[in-house]
């Protein structure tokens, strides 16, 4: 296949695009800059502008792009952000789709397991209904800008977990491990749904022959995990104490919204209808995603 990646140079994209090439796929990567090779197309998303002519030419389109869920604190203005890149970088796309010739058959769409909201007592599935707060509101308004790709291509909102690699909320955590001063978070019994780098990149590239879906799939791990799981074996496999907790109050105070969307709402999110679909995750708990995490080579710092 030849498929037009946004967002390519990110945590996830670029895994994604050496994976796909590895497949024997073509791959043309979105840049914010002139194009100066065939495998680049240039577009501006925060203006609405992109060579709508490029989508003739690619059989899929894959849309990483959006600010990062990881940057803190929220500030208003930077919440404004999280929302705006979703939104426009997505309808750029879905815009230019529905004016090409022949539109793309399949278009992949990153969105996140924030739709579900704080939701401690449920386990939740793609037919879940959506949660409340900020988060829940960005990830509807977001699957929403890609349901407005054409009728004929096969579209699919992919809802990300914790991704457990070297990049995203991760990368700080391991941080803070590094130096000795993780700990607890809140209570610690916050069901994270977590889904390993490794993992992540696999079921996006199983999404693009999945003929038979569409519209929202979870990509979280199949064993449910608390934070204090996952954190204290990170800290337990790096040699590092585990003896720092962060209470709610002190989280919310430093982190505000943040802190109550990301690191302390509970979401028991299970993949059924990836599962379903016959996909196999090769990190099958959250402690074989940390190991192998642990074990890759660090990713370097641009």
């Amino acid at each position: 296949m030849r498929i037009l990646v946004a967002g390519a140079s990110g945590f996830i994209g670029s895994t994604l695009v050496a994976r796909l090439g590895d497949a024997g796929h073509e791959v043309v990567r979105l840049v914010r800059r002139r194009a100066e090779s065939a495998d680049e197309a240039a577009w501006s998303p925060a203006a609405g502008i992109i060579d709508f002519t490029v989508m003739d030419r690619v059989d899929a389109v894959v849309n990483l792009s959006g600010a990062s869920l990881a940057h803190l604190p929220w500030t208003k203005r930077y919440r404004a952000e999280i929302l705006s890149s979703r939104i426009t970088a997505t309808r750029t796309l879905a815009d230019a789709m529905r004016k090409a010739r022949r539109p793309p058959a399949v278009f992949l769409s990153a969105s996140a397991v924030g739709v579900y909201g704080d939701r401690p007592a449920e386990t939740l599935t793609e037919s879940s209904p959506a949660g409340a707060g900020f988060l829940a509101d960005v990830v509807e308004r977001w699957e929403r800008a890609a349901s407005l790709a054409p009728d004929e291509t096969r579209t699919v909102t992919f809802r990300s977990g914790v991704v457990l690699g070297d990049g995203g909320a991760m990368k700080r955590i391991r941080t803070l491990t590094r130096f000795g001063v993780a700990g607890r978070l809140g209570t610690g019994g916050q069901h994270w749904p977590w889904i390993s780098h490794h993992d992540e990149v696999r079921a996006i590239e199983h999404l693009l022959d999945a003929s038979s879906l569409s519209g929202p799939v979870n990509l979280a791990g199949p064993t449910p995990a608390t934070a204090d799981r996952i954190m204290s074996h990170l800290a337990e496999k790096m040699r590092r104490p585990y003896a720092v907790p962060a209470p709610e109050k002190l989280l919310e105070f430093a982190l505000g919204t943040a802190a109550d969307e990301l690191l302390l709402a509970s979401q028991k999110v299970r993949p059924d209808r990836l599962l379903a679909d016959g996909f196999r995750f090769d990190d099958e708990t959250c402690e074989d995603a940390i190991d192998r995490m642990l074990s890759e080579p660090r990713v370097p710092v641009r």
